[in-house]
């Protein structure tokens, strides 16, 4: 198997001992991506669909630096703080992941980092 850390200024840095991503041969695993500023590292004030806009922007850049992207994600995970924020949340993604999205599972946790709202992670391929 050949792997591949995955490391991107487009996205924020890292706050624990993880990858942004890892490319394994033709997949790439990423982290949890939470609403991070890449430039300041402090969350995105505002509301869910706020938050869930810098979310992808920040998973589509890190799947770009892998040689990814959002077209080619087969998979999510999304993680809300507050499951009364689905709605929102899925109307910002649907304009991320368009006509076909990826499989998805959506959870609902008692916290995220930094207070964020919600974290999505994501498993794509390589075309």
């Amino acid at each position: 198997m050949n792997k591949k850390v995955i490391q991107t200024e487009k996205a924020p840095k890292a706050i624990g001992p993880y990858s942004q991503a890892i490319r394994a041969d033709s997949m790439v695993f990423t982290a949890g991506q939470i609403a991070l500023d890449p430039t300041t590292g402090e969350l995105v004030a505002g509301s869910v669909e706020d938050q869930t806009r810098q979310v992808l922007t920040n998973l589509r850049n890190v799947l770009e630096a892998a040689g990814s992207s959002l077209e080619n994600v087969v998979k999510t995970t999304v993680f809300l703080k507050d499951m009364n924020d689905f709605p929102r949340m899925n109307a910002i993604y649907a304009e991320f992941f368009g006509a076909n999205p990826p499989a998805r599972s959506t959870v609902a946790v008692a916290a995220l980092p930094k207070g964020g709202l919600v974290e999505i992670e994501a498993v794509a391929v390589i075309s």
